[in-house]
């Protein structure tokens, strides 16, 4: 496993990082999460991303109880605030009471005093700018987070949080985490540039289109599978993706690597991304998942990747 340093932020996370969405604490069973965080940790992965909204916090309190059998400063942890955690009016959104609040919860489903990275988990367009840096920039003197970032922001919402954080001398967003993948590459043009002018670093989420670029579906939709429940799944479940996931199968068998270690290796050509985080639902798919943190394509490879693509953002 290789490490990277998030932007210009001194500490370092595995390239290829573990996430807890749509699995831990909801699809995949106590043993099974245990099994998978284990034979994440044991093969380099220092990363673990989760979310309060994940499972309602259950993926928080689930993980949280895993962890503790690990030394805490070997890990990276990071968590998310926004979406609504209960129908109180206040449960939700970027405020200055909901931002507090919610980390307090984070940390004691969690079981741990701080948090590495904590995230925006989306814009909020009801709350000032200023009111959200000045309250992440609080959580960091006191001690509960050590950076925080945004997630799904767009390049206007990062430049303003930016320039908000210099106005009041205040701790930088440090972190982003967008989707991104073979075929959403819709943060090539301007989020990747940002990002980088700025020296913040990016974790991005559904590396592999949530299966599709696993090669699972090629011959078809599998009984049981996320297809059958997930309507953002089958909204890119189409042929033409399926056809170039085809192709690119073809192209990893030949090179010697699976498909799903040639989508995390084309992500990681970018040097601009910190991590590219995956799920989990059985160890022994995971271990040789987390391969592609070891693997550099060349680029005869990248250029056949691009040409069986063809979506590069203009």
């Amino acid at each position: 496993m290789q490490y990277r340093k998030l932007g210009r932020a001194g500490i370092k996370l595995s390239v290829v990082g573990l996430g807890a969405w749509l699995t831990f604490g909801e699809k995949v069973d106590y043993e099974r999460t245990r099994e998978c965080i284990y034979t994440a940790i044991d093969n380099g992965v220092n990363f673990i991303d989760l979310a309060d909204v994940y499972a309602r916090g259950e993926a928080e309190r689930v993980v949280g109880k895993i962890l503790k059998d690990f030394r805490r400063q070997d890990l990276v942890i990071s968590s998310k605030v926004y979406w609504p955690m209960s129908d109180n009016i206040n449960d939700r959104g970027l405020s200055r009471k909901h931002i507090m609040e919610s980390i307090d919860g984070s940390l004691k489903r969690l079981g741990v005093d701080y948090l590495d990275l904590y995230f925006c988990h989306r814009f909020d367009p009801e709350t000032p700018i200023d009111e959200v840096v000045r309250a992440m920039d609080d959580l960091v003197h006191q001690g509960k987070i050590l950076y925080w970032g945004t997630s799904v922001w767009t390049a206007a919402q990062i430049e303003s949080a930016v320039g908000t954080a210099i106005k009041y001398n205040a701790y930088l967003p440090q972190v982003e985490q967008p989707r991104y993948n073979m075929l959403d590459r819709h943060i090539e043009p301007e989020i990747i540039p940002t990002c980088a002018k700025h020296g913040i670093g990016i974790t991005v989420f559904s590396p592999l289109a949530q299966g599709i670029l696993t090669g699972k579906y090629n011959n078809g939709i599998p009984a049981g599978s996320r297809a059958e429940w997930s309507d953002w799944l089958r909204n890119e479940l189409n042929e033409e993706n399926i056809e170039k996931v085809r192709k690119l199968t073809k192209l990893a068998q030949e090179i010697g690597i699976t498909m799903s270690q040639l989508a995390l290796a084309w992500i990681l050509r970018r040097s601009e991304i910190t991590s590219a985080i995956v799920g989990a639902t059985r160890p022994e798919q995971l271990k040789e998942t987390l391969k592609a943190g070891d693997i550099t394509l060349s680029l005869d490879v990248l250029d056949e990747i691009e040409k069986i693509l063809s979506n590069a953002p203009k």
